[in-house]
C-alpha cells in the first residue's frame, strides 16, 4: 500500500467540509453574540465552553434548563431564503419554557447543522439567535456549527437551542399552589409561532397557494403567505418578569406550543381542579381561520394543533389579576381574561366553552 505525499490526495475540503468557512462564520457572528452579553458572562466567544459567574447574594439558587428546535418551519425559511428570523424562533421556544418556572433566562447556546457552510448565511441565522437573546435579556455564550455533507444537502440546515435560567428556590412558580377561584390570563401571540407547521405546509400545498402569493383576509394586502407563516415567535420574558419582580402571586404559567391550549395548560392544573375557559369572548385572529378554511381543518383539530392567538398563559390569584394584567399591558402585551380555575376532578381538566 502506498501513501500519497505529493498533494494529490483527498482533503477535508474535498470531502465537503470547509474549516476556513467555519472560521470566517465565527468571525462574522462574534460581534452579534457579544452584543447579548449580560453581567456575569466571563470571557468571550471562541473558547471551548461558555462561562457565567453566579450573581452575589443569592440565598438558594436553582438552575432551570430547556431545549427545543424550530421544527418544519425551517423548511419554509429554506424555501424562501428568509433566514433572519428563525433564530428568534429558536430562542423563544426555550426561553418561554424556562420562564414558566419563574426563572430568568441567562444563558443560551445554539447548534446549527448544515450541508454546506456559507459564512453569510450562517451570520444571518445566528444574527436572529442574537436578536432573540437580546429580546429575552439572556447571553449567547456559545454554540456549535456542524458542516455535514451527505446528511444534509446544500441549502439544508437544522437548529437546536439550549437555555439555562436562574432563580431563587423560594420564588419559583409552583403549580401546586393553584387554587379554585384563580384567574387565567392569556397573552396574545404573534401568529402561529413555531408549532403545527407540518399541517400548515400541507394546507398551503393542497390549496395550491404559493408562499409569495397574498395572504387572504390580511390587514395588509401586500402581506404574503411567507410573511404570515414566518413571523417570529413572541418572546414573553421581559413582560412576565415585570409581574414576577413586582412580587405578585403567580400560581402557574404555560407556554402554548404543540398540543394547543388544552394540552399545555392542563400540565399546570393540579388534580381535583379544572380551568374553565370561555372562548366565546375571544376572537381568534383571522390568519387561523384562513388556514382552517383552506384546509377544511376541524375546529377541535385547530385548538389541538395551534395556539389560536394565545401564546402564553398565567394563572394568578383573583385579587392580583387586575394589577397583573395592567403591568403586562404596560410592558406591551395584549392581555385576555380567559376564565378561571374551579373545583372539579376528571380526566379532562381544561374545557373550552364555545368550541364545537
Amino acid at each position: 500500500m502506498s501513501t500519497r505525499t505529493d498533494g494529490d490526495g483527498l482533503t477535508y475540503r474535498a470531502a465537503g467540509v470547509d474549516i476556513e468557512a467555519g472560521e470566517e462564520a465565527v468571525r462574522r457572528i462574534k460581534r452579534d453574540a457579544e452584543s447579548t452579553y449580560i453581567p456575569g458572562v466571563v470571557g468571550s466567544l471562541g473558547g471551548f465552553a461558555g462561562l457565567f459567574e453566579l450573581p452575589k447574594g443569592l440565598e438558594d439558587p436553582v438552575l432551570i434548563t430547556a431545549t427545543d428546535g424550530v421544527g418544519t418551519k425551517l423548511l419554509l425559511a429554506q424555501e424562501t431564503g428568509r433566514l433572519d428570523t428563525v433564530g428568534i424562533d429558536l430562542v423563544a421556544m426555550s426561553v418561554n419554557d424556562v420562564l414558566c418556572s419563574g426563572a430568568r433566562p441567562v444563558l443560551f447556546l445554539d447548534y446549527v447543522a448544515v450541508g454546506r457552510l456559507e459564512p453569510e448565511e450562517m451570520a444571518r441565522i445566528v444574527g436572529g439567535v442574537a436578536e432573540g437573546c437580546r429580546q429575552a435579556g439572556c447571553a449567547l455564550v456559545g454554540g456549535e456549527m456542524a458542516e455535514m455533507p451527505g446528511l444534509y444537502s446544500p441549502g439544508e440546515f437544522d437548529l437546536a437551542g439550549f437555555c439555562v435560567g436562574l432563580g431563587e428556590r423560594a420564588k419559583l412558580v409552583d403549580p401546586a399552589s393553584v387554587q379554585a377561584g384563580d384567574v387565567v390570563l392569556g397573552l396574545v401571540s404573534s401568529g402561529f409561532h413555531s408549532n403545527g407547521y407540518s399541517l400548515l405546509r400541507k394546507v398551503v400545498e393542497v390549496s395550491g397557494r404559493g408562499l409569495d402569493e397574498p395572504f387572504p383576509g390580511g390587514c395588509d394586502p401586500a402581506e404574503t403567505f411567507a410573511d404570515v407563516l414566518l413571523r417570529p415567535t413572541r418572546i414573553y420574558v421581559r413582560s412576565v418578569l415585570s409581574v414576577l419582580d413586582a412580587g405578585l402571586p403567580v400560581r402557574a404559567m404555560a407556554h402554548i406550543t404543540g398540543g394547543g391550549m388544552t394540552g399545555n395548560l392542563a400540565r399546570v392544573i393540579p388534580d381535583g381542579l379544572c380551568a374553565h375557559l370561555d372562548f366565546t369572548e375571544w376572537q381568534v385572529p383571522s390568519a387561523f381561520r384562513v388556514i382552517q378554511e383552506l384546509g377544511a381543518v376541524p375546529e377541535q383539530e385547530m385548538y389541538k394543533t395551534f395556539n389560536m392567538g394565545i401564546g402564553f398563559v398565567l394563572v394568578v390569584s383573583a385579587a392580583s389579576a387586575a394589577e397583573a394584567a395592567e403591568r403586562l399591558r404596560a410592558a406591551g402585551e395584549e392581555v385576555v381574561r380567559l376564565g378561571e380555575v374551579a373545583a372539579g376532578a376528571g380526566d379532562v381538566r381544561v374545557t373550552l366553552e364555545g368550541v364545537a
